[in-house]
């Protein structure tokens, strides 16, 4: 069902398993952000998938944007194309309605770093590193994407220094929610995907959208829009399947 130039996607057990796929280091050209699009916004809709793991082949996670794809500025429309398709890519990461584990297994450098930024979890295995080189190359960009799990002081130490941060490091930030051993990363992200996919799906769904809403509004607006979506809730399938095995001692089967 899903096949991409650029990617390798498994699902199992209603957990999808993305792998970038462009050897040698999944550098980012435009091939992959169109497959990122369209996979993501397929997976968004696939009512077979519940939770996703975002993760690189090989040593890298993605080693930022391919400078030999790069657009010409002298050509009209060139460089407009190519930030509709890079915004388009990184949006349907973060709009995708199931919640996106990043499994960060290597470098993840600039859009590799904003990759990273736009899943909802991050786990990475303790020799991972991330930088967010541009202010080197004379550019500046993904801040906005970088502030979603980055502290604002040590979001601009990254951005204004260029500096590689290690996992340990990134869990010391609070940036992400574990460093582990390489061998361990795949079974710790697919871990917490599973956990999820456990649960009420119209549930997840609500939160995660929650969350994201809640990025550019009041803690009063945002909790007004929880409200209605709990209200919505509460008339649907999962919470009286909740209730019945509240009352029969069992564990909810969510289907």
């Amino acid at each position: 069902m899903y096949a991409f130039e650029t990617l390798g996607i498994q699902v199992d057990s209603r957990v999808a398993v993305v792998h970038l796929d462009r050897p040698p280091v999944n550098a980012m050209n435009k091939q992959m952000r169109l497959d990122l699009t369209e996979a993501f916004s397929m997976l968004n809709d696939d009512s077979a998938v519940r939770a996703i793991v975002l993760t690189g082949r090989g040593k890298a996670f993605c080693a930022g944007a391919d400078l030999g794809d790069r657009p010409d500025p002298s050509v009209p429309g060139a460089y407009t194309i190519h930030n509709r398709t890079t915004r388009e890519c990184f949006q349907a990461i973060l709009e995708c309605r199931k919640p996106t584990i990043a499994a960060i297994n290597g470098p993840a450098i600039g859009a590799g770093c904003v990759i990273m930024c736009c899943c909802d979890i991050l786990v990475a295995q303790e020799n991972a590193w991330i930088s967010m080189p541009e202010v080197e190359v004379g550019l500046a960009g993904g801040p906005s994407h970088v502030m979603r799990h980055f502290g604002a002081s040590d979001a601009r130490l990254m951005m204004f220094t260029a500096r590689r941060i290690s996992a340990p490091e990134l869990l010391r930030m609070n940036a992400i929610s574990a460093s582990v051993p390489a061998d361990e990363l795949q079974a710790t992200a697919a871990g917490i995907a599973t956990e999820i996919a456990s649960k009420s799906p119209a549930a997840v769904t609500a939160a995660k959208a929650s969350f994201l809403l809640g990025e550019d509004l009041t803690v009063h607006s945002g909790y007004r829009y929880e409200q209605t979506r709990t209200e919505e809730l509460a008339k649907g399938p999962d919470f009286a399947e909740a209730q019945a095995a509240f009352r029969e001692k069992r564990k909810p089967r969510f289907e």
